[in-house]
């Protein structure tokens, strides 16, 4: 393995951060990977944040976007991949105050509806039941989930 000097890892380190939006514990953990000392990752680290390179708030706000609107991700999820990337609870709940309800709420409607087309089951309740395992796996509260899979009119309000 080669062994870099601290200017080195800075650069290659300011290369990761700029071809994508990164945290902390990231860097860190990339910095270990190509063999920087835990003293050498502090002052990268801690350039990288004073530069604007790496910016917890900034990545947080990113990942909430785009787990919710693209992977579908709940906000049980989103918490809990945000929390072991060691992002402070304080980023997390205003990332979080980020997330349009009604966006949201359409969000896993339309993720109910689609799975709804491939789940079979013996009864109505059985099927439901298997929609609310779906959705709470996706990280999605069960009372989100129940108010559209409760709903009376079933068939009728997710056609």
């Amino acid at each position: 393995m080669k062994v870099y000097t601290e200017q080195e890892y800075k650069s290659k380190a300011e290369a990761y951060c700029s071809s994508a939006e990164h945290c902390t514990s990231e860097v860190k953990q990339k910095l270990k990977l190509w063999g920087a000392s835990e003293e050498q990752v502090h002052a990268i680290v801690t350039f990288l944040t004073h530069e604007r390179f790496i910016d917890d708030m900034r990545y947080s706000r990113a990942f909430v976007r785009d787990k919710y609107r693209f992977a579908k991700w709940g906000r049980m999820k989103i918490v809990q991949s945000l929390k072991q990337k060691n992002i402070s609870s304080e980023c997390i709940a205003q990332a979080l105050s980020a997330i349009d309800e009604d966006e949201y709420k359409q969000g896993l409607k339309d993720l109910l509806r689609q799975k709804r087309k491939s789940v079979s089951g013996k009864n109505q309740y059985e099927r439901n039941a298997k929609l609310i395992r779906f959705a709470v796996g996706k990280g999605f509260l069960i009372e989100e989930v129940l108010c559209f899979v409760k709903q009376e009119d079933w068939n009728e309000y997710m056609d």
